[in-house]
């Protein structure tokens, strides 16, 4: 009787002890939501999953290690006797267009990032959550600088070990790498646009490379413009790519280009407002 009378207690207390739907809604209602993460937590957060792609699969740093280090030997190997008389006198000029070349050209990796999540539906997850709009794609962008920075450092170790000395120091390299990392943090926004705007990562591909190749070839990258006929050099002076590759060229050279650092960030902030303005117009509406 007493062992029957014990477990009815027992009963009694557990349904006492368990919460009803009623006190659970009760409970949620009246407690504090957590803070909404801020905009800068919200993009690095995204920047970390970045990441954690490369991390998952290394094979994505092919192009910022092998790639960038072709591009220096060949280069360098099959033009330096031709236009500057050896390779130790042409990769003084050479180097920093090619660094500028290089980083440029994985720029349009964002894009294909992009397009291959909208395919698999994760951009329909990251709509859903409270945060601010643009962190997905910033987030994309700022783990792509890391890459842009392996890469440059690649080039710049492998152009120190085939003789390039640059007059700066480590303040010049450091300023010239800054700027370049900046510069290709806003041209990657052409190509998030472009991964919201085509439908398959092909298409991506195929119209980066026809955007991409006329400015990066089509440049003082290789060659003074000087040496061109007028018509090319109005356009190859006037290129953002050019500009670029005077001021990192003259930064690591110890000078200080301030047009060709002011023109650089002009484009910076006018890609950003177009492209980006545009780039989360078509990501809201998707």
């Amino acid at each position: 009787m007493t062992t029957v009378a014990t477990k009815s207690q027992d009963l009694d207390d557990l349904e006492l002890a368990t919460p009803t739907a009623d006190d659970l809604a009760a409970l949620l209602v009246n407690k504090e939501r957590p803070p909404r993460p801020s905009a800068l937590s919200a993009s690095m957060t995204f920047g970390w999953r970045a990441m954690l792609k490369i991390k998952h699969v290394p094979e994505q740093l092919f192009d910022v290690t092998v790639f960038p280090v072709m591009m220096v030997l060949m280069y360098a190997y099959l033009f330096g006797g031709a236009l500057a008389g050896s390779v130790s006198a042409y990769i003084q000029f050479l180097l920093p267009g090619v660094m500028v070349m290089s980083v440029v050209m994985i720029t349009m990796y964002s894009g294909v990032a992009v397009n291959t999540d909208i395919a698999k539906g994760v951009f329909d997850r990251f709509r859903t959550l409270p945060i601010w709009r643009p962190a997905p794609m910033v987030g994309y962008l700022l783990g792509d600088v890391i890459r842009y920075m392996i890469a440059a450092i690649v080039i710049l170790g492998v152009g120190l070990a085939i003789g390039y000395r640059p007059e700066g120091g480590v303040l010049g390299i450091t300023a010239g790498v800054v700027l370049l990392l900046v510069f290709s943090f806003s041209f990657s926004w052409i190509w998030t646009m472009f991964g919201l705007m085509l439908r398959t990562e092909k298409s991506v591909m195929g119209v980066s490379m026809m955007v991409i190749m006329p400015l990066t070839f089509l440049s003082n990258v290789f060659v003074d413009p000087k040496t061109m006929p007028g018509w090319l050099q109005a356009f190859v002076n006037n290129s953002p790519v050019s500009e670029l590759a005077s001021a990192v060229r003259e930064l690591m050279a110890g000078n200080w280009p301030t047009h060709d650092i002011a023109v650089t960030l002009g484009w910076s902030v006018g890609l950003v407002l177009v492209f980006g303005t545009w780039t989360m117009r078509l990501y809201n509406r998707k």
